[in-house]
C-alpha cells in the first residue's frame, strides 16, 4: 500500500468548510412533556396579554384613591368592606364612595376600584355589625394594581425561534396554551467503529483486543449536541465488508460517523471508501494533536466524518467539527466558548502543531488557572474523564510553563463566536 501524503490543515479552515455544508432539518410538532431539551423550529407569540386583567400582586384591599386623598394618621378615612374575593373570582359589586372590597394575591381588580392596601397598613373593625377599614395615608390611582399587559402584552414575540427548551421556557409555553410546539428534528448521526481489534464492552479481554469505547462516547457526545445517535456496529478490517457497509447507511442518516480507519496505515481503509463512493473529501489532516488524522468527506450533500480510533483523539474530533456541525441546523451558539486563563501546571512538550489539551479549570478569587488532566496521550481514556476544558497550545513552540497566559475551551460553555477566528 503507497503511503498517502497530507497536507495538514488549520484547525479554522476545517471547521469553515465543513460548516459549508449545513444540515437542513424539518420540523415535527411534540407534545409540551416531550420537548425539554429540544430547540424551536417556531417563534413563541403571546396570544393575550399577561396579566389578562388589572390584578391585585398584593393581600389586602381595593379601594377608590379619590376616597383618600385626605387621608393621615391624624385624619384617616373609613371605609365600608362590602365584598370579599379570592384568586380566579370575580367581585359582584361595584366599587362606590366610602366602600372597601378585601382582596386576594391574584384577583381581579373591582369594578370602581383603583388601587390595592396591603392588610399591614390600615386597621379593621366592626361598626354595626359591618366590616370597616381605617386608612391612615394617601393613596394614588394604579397603586399597587399589576396593570393588564405589564408584563406582556399580545402579540409579542416571547421565545425566538431556534432557542433550546429548558424548564423556564416550558412554563412559557404552558402560559400561552402551547399544548404541542414545533421543533426541529433531530439530526440522525450513524456511528461505524472500525477495527477488527475491538471487543464488545461486555466480552472479556483478549490478547491483542481493546474494548470499544469510541463508539459510546460519540454517541454520548452527539446527543448532548442535540443530535440522535444510531450505532450501526463495529467493522472488520476488510475493505469491501467496509465499503458495503458505509454505501448502505448513506440514505438513512443525515450524517455519518467512523471511528478508526483514517491513518494511512495497511488496513485505514476509509480514504479509499471516499474515493470510491466519488466523496468530496474536505480534508485529511489537520494541524492539531491530537487527531491530525481526522478527515471529513462529503458525498451527495451529506458528510462523512473520520474520526481518529485513539480516544482522546476521537473525542477531540467530534467537539472541533461535529459539534458545530449538528448546532448550526437549529441554534445560534454552535462553538464552544473561549476564555484567558493561566496555566497552573508545566507542560514542556514542543508543539509542531496545535495541541488541544484536556484540562481542568478552576476559578480562583486570583483568577482562571487550568492544568492538563491525566496523561497527554491521543490514545489516553482517562484524561477525558475529568477534563471540562480544552487548554490550546499553539503551535510552533518548546513548551509552556506555570503562569503562562493561554486560551482554552470550554467543553460545557457555549457561544456564537467562533473561536478559531481572530
Amino acid at each position: 500500500m503507497v503511503v498517502e501524503r497530507r497536507k495538514p490543515m488549520e484547525i479554522g479552515e476545517g471547521v469553515k468548510r465543513v460548516l459549508a455544508h449545513p444540515l437542513e432539518l424539518q420540523a415535527e410538532e411534540l407534545n409540551i412533556e416531550d420537548v425539554l431539551d429540544r430547540v424551536l423550529a417556531e417563534p413563541i407569540i403571546a396570544d393575550h396579554d399577561v396579566p389578562p386583567f388589572n390584578r391585585s400582586p398584593y393581600d389586602g384591599f381595593a379601594l377608590r384613591a379619590e376616597d383618600t386623598v385626605k387621608a393621615s394618621t391624624e385624619t384617616p378615612v373609613h371605609l365600608e368592606v362590602i365584598e370579599e374575593i379570592g384568586a380566579g373570582q370575580v367581585a359582584k359589586s361595584h366599587l362606590r364612595q366610602g366602600q372597601a372590597i378585601r382582596i386576594m394575591t391574584g384577583a381581579a381588580i373591582p369594578e370602581g376600584a383603583d388601587a390595592v392596601s396591603m392588610f399591614e397598613v390600615v386597621k379593621e373593625y366592626e361598626k354595626d355589625s359591618k366590616p370597616m377599614i381605617e386608612v391612615g395615608r394617601k393613596f394614588r390611582p394604579g397603586q399597587n394594581i399589576a396593570q393588564q399587559g405589564e408584563d406582556t402584552g399580545k402579540g409579542t414575540v416571547l421565545i425566538e425561534k431556534g432557542t433550546r427548551i429548558k424548564p423556564g421556557v416550558t412554563a412559557i409555553l404552558a402560559t400561552f396554551g402551547y399544548k404541542t410546539i414545533k421543533v426541529y428534528r433531530k439530526p440522525k448521526i450513524g456511528i461505524y467503529a472500525t477495527g477488527t481489534e475491538l471487543l464488545d464492552i461486555d466480552e472479556p479481554l483478549q490478547p491483542g483486543k481493546i474494548r470499544n469505547s469510541n463508539a459510546y462516547m460519540i454517541s454520548a457526545q452527539i446527543r448532548k449536541m442535540g443530535g440522535e445517535p444510531l450505532y450501526l456496529g463495529k467493522l472488520a478490517d476488510d475493505f469491501e465488508a467496509c465499503f458495503e457497509a458505509v454505501s448502505a447507511v448513506l440514505n438513512d442518516v443525515d450524517a455519518l460517523v467512523t471511528t478508526g480507519g483514517v491513518s494511512v496505515g495497511d488496513y485505514d481503509y476509509l480514504p479509499a471508501i471516499y474515493e470510491k463512493l466519488g466523496a468530496n473529501t474536505l480534508f485529511n489532516k489537520i494541524a492539531m494533536r491530537p487527531g491530525s488524522v481526522t478527515t471529513v468527506a462529503e458525498h451527495q450533500g451529506k458528510l462523512l466524518f473520520g474520526l481518529s480510533g485513539n480516544p482522546s483523539a476521537c473525542f477531540v474530533g467530534g467537539e472541533l467539527f461535529l459539534r458545530p456541525f449538528i448546532k448550526q441546523a437549529v441554534e445560534s451558539t454552535p462553538f464552544l466558548a473561549k476564555i484567558k486563563a493561566v496555566l497552573a501546571k508545566d507542560f514542556p512538550k514542543p508543539n509542531p502543531f496545535t495541541r488541544l489539551v484536556r484540562g481542568k479549570i478552576e476559578y480562583t478569587t486570583e483568577g482562571v488557572r487550568v492544568a492538563p488532566t491525566g496523561l497527554d496521550k491521543s490514545s489516553s481514556v482517562t484524561s477525558i474523564a475529568e477534563a471540562d476544558t480544552f487548554i490550546v497550545l499553539p503551535g510552533g513552540t518548546r513548551g509552556f510553563k506555570t503562569g503562562d497566559e493561554v486560551e482554552v475551551l470550554l467543553l460545557d460553555n457555549e457561544s456564537d463566536l467562533n473561536p478559531w477566528e481572530k
